[in-house]
C-alpha cells in the first residue's frame, strides 16, 4: 500500500507529466514544418505552394438557401457581395436576410460562402473555394419569468402551462453572426506530410509543374454564442446577419480547428449546447496568451481540487472528537453547499462549475454525519438513526458554538427574510421553486460568510486553531485565488462570482488567527489528540 505522501507525490508527478505532454502537443499544433525542398531553395518537387502568393484579384460572395447541396444558381439568394476583396483588411457588415417560409416553419437555412476570382460567377470559376454553414440551430427556448404575486389570472395560467409544454420541444433559432477567416501566410507545405487538420480545408490545383493550394476559407464556429441566438417566429420575414472577416495565421487556424473539434466532441459526449457555449466563451472572449494562462490555471485548479478533497476526507475520516470544531458551521456549510448546487442546477450553469459543486455537496453531507456522530442501522427496510454522545470538552465547544449562533441570529434572520420578501415583490421568477432557491442562495451568498463566525468565535474562546484541517485549508486557499481568476472567464451568476471574493476575506481572517494563536502542543490537534498524551521519554541523568 502506498503511503499518503507517496500517493500525493505520485499524483503531482502524473500532473507534471500531463502538463508537459500537453505543452508538447500544443507546440505540435501551432508549429508546422515547412517543405524542406522549398526551405533549401532546391526546387518545387514534393511541395504544395500557396495560390495567394500570385496575388489574384478575389471576390467574396455570401448566398443563402434552404438546401444543403446546390449545383446551380437556382433557389439561392445573394445577401453579401464584396468586390475587390482584400484578404489583409478586416471588416464587419450587417445585412438583412429574407427568411423563407420553410425556415419559419422550424426549418433550416444555410449560408454558402464563396471566395472566387473577381468578375466571375462562383459556379463558373474552376478555382473558387466555398464553405457551407447553417444559419439556424435547434434549442429549447428559455421559459419566460413572471411576477409571482401580481402574476396572472386563471386563463393566463392555462396559457402559460400550454406554452411551457410547447417550450419542452426545441425550435429553430437564428444565428445572428457569421465570422469568416482566410489563412494569409505564404506557407509552403510538404506534400508528403500535410497536417490532417488543415488538409480537409484545402483544395489543390496543378499549375504547370507545381501543385498549389487555393485560399483556405474558414468559418469560426466558436464565435456562435447562445446569447446571440434569436427565436424565429412564423411572422418573421427578415432577420439581421452580421458578417465579419479577419485574416488568420496558420498556427492560430490549426489551433482553432482543434478547439472546434474539441467542442464538438463534448457535445457528442452529452454536453448540452449551453455547456459547450461556456467552453466557447473561454476561447472566444480571451486572447491566445490569456488562454494559455487559463489552461495552466485550470490544470492547477484541478490538482488543488483533488488534493483538497483528498486531505479533507482524510481529516474527517480520522476525526474522533469535535473539540474545537463548530458543529453549527459544519451544518451551515452543508446546507449552503447543497443550496448552491440546486441554484446552479436551476440556472443551468456550465458543467465546469456544476460538477465540482455537486461533489462538494456530497462530501459536506458526509461531514455532517461525522460531526453529529450519526449511525444508521437498518431494521428491515426502515432505517434507524442514532446519535452519539459528547464528552465534557466537546460540550464546552458546543456551548461556545451556541453562544455565537445566538448573537448571529439577531442579525442574520431578519436580513434573509427581508431579502426574500423584497425579491418576491420586485423580481420576476420562473416558478415558486425558483424564487425559493434564489432566496436561499442569495442569503448564502450575501450573508454566508457570517456563518463562518461561529468557528472564528470558537477559535477565539479556545485560543487555538490546531483543531482545523490546515492542509485542506491551504489547498482550498489556492483554489480560492484561482476562482478569482475564473470569475472573470467562465460565465456564472453574478452572486456566485461575488462569493468567490467573499471567500478571500474569510481565509485571511483564518490566517490572522493562525498567526495570533501559535501551535501549542498541550492543546488537541486535528485528530482530537494532544502531543502531551503520548508517553514521554525519561530524561537522561547527568
Amino acid at each position: 500500500m502506498l503511503s499518503r505522501s507517496s500517493f500525493t507525490s505520485l499524483v503531482v508527478g502524473v500532473f507534471a507529466v500531463y502538463v508537459a505532454h500537453t505543452c508538447w502537443v500544443m507546440y505540435g499544433i501551432v508549429y508546422t514544418r515547412p517543405c524542406p525542398a522549398a526551405a533549401a531553395g532546391g526546387g518545387a518537387a514534393g511541395c504544395v505552394w500557396p495560390y495567394l502568393a500570385r496575388r489574384p484579384k478575389l471576390q467574396l460572395s455570401v448566398y443563402t438557401t434552404t438546401r444543403s447541396n446546390i449545383g446551380a444558381e437556382s433557389n439561392i439568394d445573394l445577401v453579401l457581395n464584396v468586390e475587390d476583396f482584400d484578404i489583409e483588411s478586416k471588416f464587419e457588415r450587417t445585412v438583412n436576410v429574407s427568411v423563407p417560409k420553410k425556415t419559419r416553419n422550424n426549418g433550416t437555412l444555410y449560408a454558402y460562402i464563396f471566395l472566387h476570382h473577381a468578375g466571375i460567377l462562383p459556379w463558373h470559376d474552376g478555382k473558387q473555394v466555398h464553405i457551407v454553414s447553417p444559419l439556424t440551430t435547434y434549442m429549447v427556448p428559455k421559459p419566460e419569468e413572471i411576477n409571482l404575486l401580481t402574476g396572472e389570472s386563471a386563463t393566463q395560467q392555462i396559457e402559460a402551462e400550454k406554452q411551457t409544454n410547447a417550450l419542452d420541444e426545441p425550435v429553430s433559432h437564428w444565428r445572428s453572426r457569421l465570422t469568416l477567416n482566410v489563412m494569409v501566410d505564404d506557407f509552403v507545405f510538404d506534400g508528403s506530410s500535410l497536417p490532417a487538420d488543415v488538409h480537409r480545408y484545402m483544395k489543390m490545383v496543378q499549375l504547370g509543374k507545381t501543385v498549389h493550394y487555393l485560399p483556405i476559407l474558414f468559418i469560426d464556429q466558436l464565435s456562435n454564442r447562445v446569447k446571440d441566438l434569436m427565436v424565429i417566429n412564423r411572422s418573421t420575414t427578415e432577420l439581421p446577419l452580421t458578417v465579419s472577416y479577419d485574416k488568420i495565421s496558420l498556427g492560430k487556424l490549426r489551433f482553432w480547428i482543434h478547439m472546434q473539434d474539441a467542442v464538438y466532441s463534448l457535445q457528442q459526449f452529452g454536453f448540452s449546447e449551453k455547456d459547450a457555449d461556456e467552453v466557447k466563451g473561454i476561447f472566444v472572449d480571451t486572447n491566445l496568451y490569456f488562454l494559455a494562462l487559463t489552461f495552466f490555471v485550470a490544470a492547477f485548479h484541478l490538482l488543488f481540487d483533488f488534493l483538497a478533497f483528498k486531505n479533507d476526507i482524510s481529516f474527517w475520516k480520522k476525526k474522533r472528537s469535535m473539540i474545537g470544531m463548530s458543529t453549527k458551521a459544519v451544518l451551515w456549510r452543508c446546507f449552503s453547499t447543497v443550496v448552491i448546487f440546486l441554484f446552479l442546477l436551476d440556472e443551468q450553469t456550465s458543467l465546469l462549475v456544476l460538477i465540482p459543486a455537486g461533489i462538494g455537496a456530497v462530501i459536506e453531507l458526509w461531514k455532517v454525519k461525522k460531526a453529529l456522530k450519526m449511525t444508521i442501522k437498518w431494521q428491515g427496510l426502515r432505517p434507524k438513526i442514532q446519535f452519539g454522545t459528547y464528552n465534557d470538552s466537546e460540550k464546552k465547544t458546543e456551548e461556545y458554538d451556541t453562544q455565537a449562533m445566538k448573537y448571529l441570529s439577531y442579525l442574520l434572520y431578519p436580513l434573509c427574510i427581508g431579502g426574500a420578501g423584497y425579491s418576491l415583490l420586485n423580481v420576476k421568477y420562473k416558478s415558486w421553486y425558483s424564487w425559493l432557491i434564489n432566496s436561499f442562495v442569495n442569503g448564502v451568498y450575501a450573508f454566508g460568510f457570517l456563518f463562518m463566525l461561529p468557528q472564528l468565535f470558537v477559535n477565539y474562546k479556545m485560543k487555538s486553531v490546531a483543531h482545523l484541517p490546515w492542509k485542506a485549508f491551504t489547498y482550498k486557499a489556492f483554489n480560492t485565488f484561482i476562482d478569482d481568476i475564473f470569475a472573470f472567464i467562465i460565465t456564472m451568476p453574478t452572486s456566485h462570482r461575488l462569493a468567490c471574493f467573499r471567500d478571500d476575506v474569510v481565509f485571511l481572517v483564518y490566517l490572522y488567527q493562525r498567526w495570533l494563536y501559535p501551535v501549542d502542543k498541550s492543546r488537541v490537534n486535528e485528530y482530537g489528540e494532544s502531543y502531551e498524551e503520548k508517553p514521554k521519554k525519561k530524561a537522561h541523568r547527568e
